[in-house]
């Protein structure tokens, strides 16, 4: 159930707003390090995929495509890590680390992902949410974790494919097979991979959207922790504690 901050109780003349610690540690860390691998991991892949550059003398001199695939999988073990972190953390973090989670078999979840909808299509303020509200939840969802997961382990098989046998074969081999073989691994992993560009475009979007709209900060507190908020806002889904 959401709680408002207008059931706080105010003294006569005190301000109907202020600051409130949001997002944690390990969630600005995590969402970094999100941004940093998956923006490597792609200019990384669409070279790998299409490679344009050609150096002069014999290839083994300059291994060039050796390092960039290199960089490629360093930067997916630190997406790994990324996920794994907030993945954890969603469980220990407070309410804000797990607020718009999709409660599809709730009404009031519905409500609220309508009403969000329909005020960001009429440019309207509307109810905000410290946390996520639910259109967020199920955009991060879709967009982040279902995708990222897909990649994660996508890669981890086309990956494998130089070690047979091993850790990584062991426990994501069978990704290969089960798509039909690895070259259809390859086409997925690399045609999922845009769908983090369309996100890109609207999450950068609809953050400085809410950030100018609702002057609550948006934007500096993934690297503070701290939101605004002002009497009306709501302030959490509590459904751990």
């Amino acid at each position: 159930m959401a709680t408002t901050l207008s059931t706080l109780k105010f003294e006569p003349g005190e301000p109907r707003y202020g600051r409130r610690y949001v997002w944690e540690l390990p969630v600005r860390l995590s969402h970094w390090l999100t941004v940093a691998a998956i923006i490597t991991l792609f200019w990384t892949g669409l070279y790998i995929s299409a490679p344009q550059l050609s150096t002069a003398g014999e290839p083994w001199q300059h291994f060039v495509m050796g390092n960039i695939r290199m960089v490629h999988f360093i930067s997916g073990y630190v997406l790994l890590i990324s996920f794994l972190i907030r993945s954890y953390w969603f469980w220990v973090g407070n309410n804000y680390s797990r607020s718009g989670f999709p409660f599809v078999l709730k009404a009031s979840w519905w409500a609220d992902l309508k009403s969000q909808a329909m005020q960001y299509l009429r440019l309207e303020r509307g109810h905000v949410h410290l946390g996520h509200n639910a259109l967020g939840g199920l955009t991060y969802t879709i967009f982040v974790i279902g995708l990222g997961w897909f990649q994660i382990l996508t890669g981890l098989a086309l990956y494998s494919e130089s070690n047979p046998g091993g850790f990584w074969s062991v426990l994501t081999g069978w990704i290969i097979p089960l798509c039909g073989g690895s070259m259809q691994v390859r086409m997925w992993h690399h045609t999922m991979a845009w769908g983090f560009v369309v996100f890109a475009i609207l999450h950068i979007y609809i953050v400085m959207f809410d950030s100018g709209h609702f002057n609550n900060g948006l934007i500096s507190s993934i690297v503070s922790g701290f939101k605004f908020w002002e009497e009306g806002d709501l302030d959490n889904d509590r459904w751990v504690s």
